[in-house]
């Protein structure tokens, strides 16, 4: 299935000169929709995972749905002050300032094998950061996987796990 028809190109969104790769028409698609989750299923399970951990807040959109398909746990890595109870953060630069994610301080066990989820990986920063949250806090990082990679951006280069895609734009 060419599951690139189901991507929406949006010139100039958020911002003049951006190209958004808009995932909302292959999340209503129900047949490519689920192509899309069992091809990532088929890969991500190589690498035996515990536990799920979706990136706010598309990557919540891949993890959940593969977690279940794959009988692991999924777990939510969020923007600073977005999760109840104990967290444990972790902060950052990007190419334009700062930012800072957290998870759950008792979400993840040391030695659990984890899997990090995005929509989309374009520079890199925040799937790197959260690798690097999992790592300090016990996890065995297996690798990132995502629906989109904007390859050209070369955000794989900045992560030191293995990484997986389903569609890759070269420009």
């Amino acid at each position: 299935m060419d599951l690139k028809s189901h991507i929406r190109g949006i010139p100039d969104f958020p911002k003049p000169g951006i190209l958004f790769y808009d995932i909302s028409p292959l999340l209503a698609h129900p047949q490519a929709w689920r192509h899309a989750v069992d091809s990532l299923a088929t890969k991500v399970r190589e690498w035996q995972p515990d536990m799920l951990v979706g990136i706010e807040s598309r990557g919540f959109l891949a993890a959940a749905p593969l977690s279940y398909v794959l009988g692991c746990g999924f777990v939510m890595c969020r923007k600073r002050g977005k999760l109840p109870g104990e967290t444990i953060g972790h902060l950052y630069q990007l190419e334009y300032g700062s930012d800072a994610i957290e998870i759950q301080a008792d979400a993840i066990k040391p030695g659990m094998k984890v899997v990090v989820l995005d929509d989309l990986l374009a520079t890199g920063g925040t799937m790197a950061a959260a690798i690097q949250l999992l790592r300090r806090v016990g996890a065995d990082v297996r690798g990132a996987a995502c629906l989109i990679e904007l390859s050209f951006l070369g955000g794989r280069q900045k992560l030191d796990a293995p990484v997986i895609s389903l569609l890759q734009y070269d420009s």
